[in-house]
């Protein structure tokens, strides 16, 4: 078992080869705040850097992944270079060895677009999704103005990231987000018995197989994200998102 995180993150290893990286902020419904996504990118390099894992497990505590960025950092309007979210990203992006999501609860916004770096992914039936940027005042984030019609199709990407209506795990999963949509309660089960199998795969094999699998994109998705963060925190600090945080925050 390796050393427990600080809080709102915990890091075990419930089994040979096989980190459990979990988010345990439950009474902000695990919202990601920077200091959450500070341990998370520690997390991810961390098990990057550890011969003995194998795989990579992310979920939720409380039967909720994540509801997203936690709105009041957004209303500081400073900035200047990488914002902790798109560290994250970078550091989910850059991990060698294989990273599973497990979701169940909430998914919003990064909390769906993270998923787009997993290279595997299972839901619970009753997990509910959204991308509600535009709603925010924002724009899209986490490459997945290239990654969603990717996977979704351009239809409805479209659909997704502009209307920003929630949408059932069945959905995520016919939209290429997640692998499966499994019964709820079971998410992590069903992504630690797939971080087994992969634990037992000869890792360099492995390494080599998901280093192929993103070569033919891996220049267009760090271009996007980089000039998809551009824009996302012009809108954010603009007095429009402003607003709409105030309101969320108060309501």
């Amino acid at each position: 078992m390796c050393e427990s995180a600080p809080p709102n993150l915990r890091v075990a290893d419930p089994e040979p080869g096989i980190r459990l990286i979990t988010i345990d902020r439950p009474e902000r419904r695990n919202a990601l705040d920077r200091a959450t996504y500070a341990r998370l990118s520690a997390a991810i390099e961390a098990a990057a850097r550890d011969e003995a894992v194998r795989a990579v497990v992310l979920t939720g505590a409380g039967g909720c992944f994540t509801a997203g960025n936690d709105l009041k950092d957004f209303q500081d309007v400073e900035t200047g270079g990488d914002s902790p979210g798109l560290t994250f990203l970078k550091a989910l992006r850059a991990c060698p060895k294989p990273v599973l999501a497990a979701v169940e609860g909430h998914a919003v916004g990064i909390g769906t677009t993270l998923l787009l770096h997993c290279d595997l992914a299972y839901a619970g039936d009753g997990a509910r999704f959204r991308l509600p940027f535009t709603a925010l005042g924002l724009s899209p984030e986490g490459g997945s103005s290239y990654l969603l019609p990717l996977v979704a199709g351009s239809k409805r990407a479209a659909e997704l990231l502009m209307l920003g209506e929630p949408f059932t795990a069945a959905e995520a999963a016919a939209a290429g987000l997640v692998n499966a949509a499994v019964p709820a309660g079971t998410a992590l089960e069903t992504a630690l018995g797939k971080a087994r199998a992969l634990a037992a795969l000869p890792p360099l094999s492995i390494a080599a197989t998901k280093q192929a699998l993103r070569r033919g994109h891996e220049e267009a998705v760090v271009r996007t994200l980089g000039e998809e963060a551009e824009v996302f925190h012009a809108l954010r600090r603009a007095p429009e998102a402003q607003a709409a945080f105030a309101a969320f925050l108060h309501r």
